[in-house]
């Protein structure tokens, strides 16, 4: 699809360009298939604003750095873009490398609108300089433990690998579970072999496994293992970060990959704007966008309204996130406080639990709507 005609009257884009910067996992060991759907919603949103006149006539512009989901190459990168001079700072899907980059930005006074990262602590405490597009793990994932429940299942396994992002996401389903007669039993997928994992399965009397791990290991592995063991034919398994939302999964497991519910942030029917989008980012990407895709359009959108209204002025910026309100790919943005979350967080996200359908599994099947 070819982009729209700036709108009549849409001043030039010319003179000095505004710059903004972008965080993003485009090496190893970073999610590097997120990263490049993150990063191409972000550029197809430049284009799209320089073609409708850009900022007030001045073109956007953006210095992209690559976070290889280490968390000191972010701080250091936030460090750099400050140098440089950006107005602002998007992107970042890595949760635990966004709180870094978050945690150096409000250090240096420099706004940062995060596009996909969800951990709730995302900061320290309340700060006026960092704004989230994506909704909180807590509201996910307790979306997540409704639909088990609601599929009956009461005693659920995770696999787990040591991070906070794991560990809070472990905390958040039990808390929910815990009080509507479920349990969570943790399995330490560091330590345990996949044949090791099932026999754990077996003696917990599990009926979900949730794959808090990795892609492609120790994800593939697991999932391989827990298919061929006829003692679990009937153990469903989930995986609440998404990773079975992109083709290397489905690359890496076939048919094995199908049937594994999974977050994401999407709504069930894209209206006008959001199906052009999703063309634009089809073509860019030569394959159907991810809804990190389209969580890296929206966060240029709501940053070129905030520059067209407030300038690039950093303290400006920050003042605007709590007043603006655009049309994104998948519905009105606007941003409030939320209790327990010390960033202005993006409100009114879709959440959606989603599998891959055995019978196609390049189709996917709405399970949950929260």
């Amino acid at each position: 699809m070819n982009t729209p005609p700036a709108p009549a009257g849409a001043p030039p884009t010319d003179g000095e360009p505004v710059r903004i910067g972008a965080l993003a996992p485009l090496t190893p060991p970073g999610w590097t298939e997120a990263g490049h759907h993150l990063l191409a919603g972000i550029e197809v949103a430049v284009r799209d604003v320089n073609d409708a006149g850009g900022i007030v006539g001045r073109p956007l512009e953006v210095v992209v750095r690559d976070t290889a989901a280490d968390p000191q190459r972010a701080a250091a990168a936030v460090e750099e873009l400050a140098r440089l001079g950006v107005a602002a700072v998007v992107g970042e899907y890595h949760s635990v490398v966004a709180r870094t980059a978050a945690v150096r930005a409000d250090a240096l006074g420099l706004p940062f609108l995060c596009s996909s990262a969800v951990l709730d602590a995302l900061t320290d405490g309340p700060t006026p300089w960092v704004a989230r597009l994506a909704p909180p793990q807590s509201r996910g994932w307790r979306s997540y433990a409704d639909f088990l429940l609601g599929a009956g299942h009461r005693r659920v396994a995770v696999a787990a690998v040591p991070s906070v992002y794991w560990t809070s996401g472990t905390r958040i389903l039990r808390d929910h579970l815990a009080p509507r007669g479920g349990d969570v039993v943790a399995l330490d997928a560091s330590t345990l072999a996949p044949t090791d994992l099932c026999d754990a399965l077996v003696d917990h009397g599990a009926s979900a496994l949730l794959l808090l791990v990795g892609h492609p290991e120790p994800a593939v592995s697991i999932v391989r293992a827990v298919r061929r063991d006829q003692r679990l034919a009937g153990l469903l398994m989930g995986a609440p970060a998404g990773q079975p939302e992109f083709a290397s999964w489905a690359a890496s497991l076939g048919d094995d990959g199908a049937g594994i519910p999974f977050l994401r942030y999407l709504p069930e029917r894209l209206g006008p704007f959001g199906a052009r989008v999703a063309a634009a980012l089809h073509e860019r990407l030569a394959e159907p966008p991810s809804f990190v895709a389209f969580e890296g359009y929206d966060t240029v959108t709501v940053l070129a309204e905030v520059l067209r209204s407030h300038g690039q002025d950093r303290a400006r910026i920050a003042e605007a996130w709590p007043r603006v309100e655009v049309e994104g790919t998948r519905g009105p943005i606007r941003f409030g406080r939320t209790p327990g979350i010390g960033v202005w967080q993006g409100e009114g996200a879709p959440v959606q639990v989603v599998d891959r359908d055995p019978a196609e599994p390049a189709r996917f099947r709405i399970r949950h709507t929260g």
